[in-house]
């Protein structure tokens, strides 16, 4: 019944995903904001001002990244146009002249099928388009709600709290509280961690494209840096599109020098970097990692994904906080027993002097001196 009531509520909250992401994206962004503004309000800057300064202040530099991103990205895009229909060229004699031995007239009718088959999907393609417009009607709307919610849970994050934590009973608040706790350091773990080794993978990974010649190398590190929020998969898929970019831009041996940095780079990540930086913020085994990647896909697709790894995270925290308390997992052993008395019957003792006798009313045997001694004669 437990299992059916989570079921159900998951299925509830993906329904309502356009409340629930924005809470949970809001979550993880104030974990990172609240301690610089927690600074700044000990340093003597009102709350509400330090909120503002730090909003402002990231979404300024978003928005400047993304400015200073999309003409270099435009550009590079057009003098990679010829370089693709080249390698279009390149990848049609390979047919021709390869191991696959086709023709010129095969390759043109597989394209022509491919192309009527695009022009009698008309109809489903505008259907998405449709679907892709309500998408990113729901985006924008959860961009604003999230912004809002960013703002009231760094600014009024501590009467939230206490509000929430007045609806618990007395003799649980102290509970609550230590779950809360774990459950913010974890998530604020997760997130400044997995934003370092993304600094850092982005940072390797650019520097390595750059010197091998590769084009596009500030989105393609913008895309290591965003796919590394996505453990296991998005480092791969990162990779992938990188080494096809150095494959279409220099040919096989730019993607092989490009393919070995990659590989190197998200070696070193997971076996030194990643374990050292999360340290004990998250420790979940790649199995669980990957398990909770494939259920949070399934039910939620690419969103689910995301946030698959720190909802496993909160619940290994709060569990762990369940079992240090003893309200979950094995009970303490039992104590042992008292050893064995061996109870044997004895003979009563002869009644000792009663207490608070005087010593000098009970007779005492008198016991010969040592005069008595040497004089005894020995009887017949």
């Amino acid at each position: 019944m437990v299992a059916a009531g989570v079921v159900v509520v998951v299925l509830a909250l993906a329904h309502l995903r356009i409340l629930v992401l924005p809470v949970i994206i809001a979550v993880l962004l104030a974990t990172v904001l609240v301690p610089p503004v927690a600074r700044l309000h000990r340093a003597g800057v009102p709350r509400i001002v330090a909120t503002w300064l730090l909003l402002l202040g990231s979404l300024g530099a978003l928005v400047g990244l993304v400015t200073l991103v999309a003409p270099s990205v435009a550009e590079e895009f057009g003098d990679l146009g010829p370089t693709v229909s080249e390698g279009i060229a390149q990848v049609e004699t390979w047919l021709v002249e390869g191991p696959l031995g086709l023709s010129k007239d095969q390759i043109d009718r597989y394209t022509d099928q491919i192309a009527e088959q695009a022009r009698s999907s008309a109809s489903s393609i505008a259907s998405g388009v449709l679907a892709g417009a309500v998408l990113a009607g729901e985006v924008v709307a959860g961009l604003l709600l999230t912004f809002v919610l960013v703002f009231f849970f760094v600014k009024d994050g501590d009467k939230i709290c206490a509000f929430a934590l007045a609806q618990v009973r007395p003799e649980h608040q102290d509970l609550a509280r230590a779950l809360g706790r774990r459950v913010w350091g974890a998530v604020g773990g997760y997130v400044r961690g997995t934003a370092l080794v993304a600094l850092v993978d982005a940072t390797i990974i650019g520097v390595g494209l750059l010197l091998i010649g590769v084009p596009l190398v500030l989105p393609l590190a913008l895309l290591v840096f965003f796919g590394a929020f996505f453990p296991l998969i998005g480092a791969v898929l990162a990779g992938v599109v990188a080494v096809l970019v150095a494959l279409v831009s220099g040919g096989p041996g730019d993607a092989l020098l490009a393919l070995g940095v990659v590989v190197v780079v998200q070696q070193v990540e997971g076996d030194v970097l990643a374990p050292l930086v999360l340290g004990r913020a998250v420790r979940l085994h790649p199995i669980v990692i990957l398990a909770s990647l494939t259920g949070g896909a399934v039910i939620g697709g690419l969103i689910g994904a995301f946030l698959a790894v720190p909802i496993a995270a909160v619940a290994v925290a709060v569990g762990s906080e369940l079992k240090g308390r003893g309200i979950i997992g094995p009970t303490s052993p039992p104590a042992p027993a008292p050893p064995e008395v061996d109870v044997r019957v004895v003979p009563d003792a002869p009644p000792g002097p009663r207490a608070g006798a005087d010593a000098r009313s009970v007779p005492a045997e008198k016991k010969p001196g040592w005069r008595g001694l040497l004089g005894r004669r020995a009887g017949p």
